[in-house]
């Protein structure tokens, strides 16, 4: 239902003559179901698919802090103490994602998955316990170029669907981007 109440209508035009207006049947509608707190009926039917492909996202994430952290405390050789330091920032780095990813999915009214017996199979990365240096910083850059390659088709998939997770996944992807540039340094050192 379109209104021709000026305060209603968005001053910026999309195209010549062309009015935004809001959906004021959708604004009503979210004053209702107030037990969903943030998640309105805007989000559609895209919340559930959406809340899927975090816990995926959650999976994988999880599944890079276990094979950082062992790769930090299993490294050895005359580079490893500073390969070794950087895989723990990339741990921390990737445990932080989880956390923003498991808050994000409580707000679409989701569930985290947190379980161990499903992590690996949910997950877009793999595990790793290679025991050569050089082997190791090639396993955390294909589990990097996969979560780049990942979050990229996340937010194409989502685009304006869910405005706050695509943004929140495009952070997370310019933070995996740089970890796969600084993997690839290592190896070419």
């Amino acid at each position: 239902m379109k209104t021709k109440n000026p305060t209603n209508v968005l001053p910026l035009p999309r195209e010549a003559g062309e009015k935004l207006e809001l959906d004021m049947q959708a604004v009503e509608a979210a004053k209702g179901s107030l037990d969903n707190g943030a998640v309105t009926p805007g989000y559609g039917p895209h919340r559930d698919s959406i809340v899927k492909l975090l816990n995926d996202s959650l999976a994988t994430e999880l599944v890079c802090v276990l094979r950082y952290k062992r790769h930090h405390f299993t490294a050895h050789g005359l580079a490893s103490p500073r390969v070794a330091e950087e895989f723990m920032v990339h741990a921390l780095a990737e445990s932080g994602h989880a956390d923003r990813i498991a808050e994000r999915i409580v707000q679409l009214g989701g569930e985290p998955d947190f379980s161990p017996d499903s992590l690996l199979g949910r997950s877009h990365a793999d595990y790793d316990d290679s025991t050569d240096l050089k082997s190791m910083i090639r396993a955390n850059l294909k589990a990097e170029r996969v979560a780049v390659e990942v979050y990229r088709q996340m937010t194409a998939l989502i685009g304006d669907k869910d405005p706050t997770t695509r943004r929140m996944l495009e952070d997370i992807l310019s933070d995996e981007e740089e970890h796969a540039d600084e993997m690839a340094d290592l190896l070419d050192e």
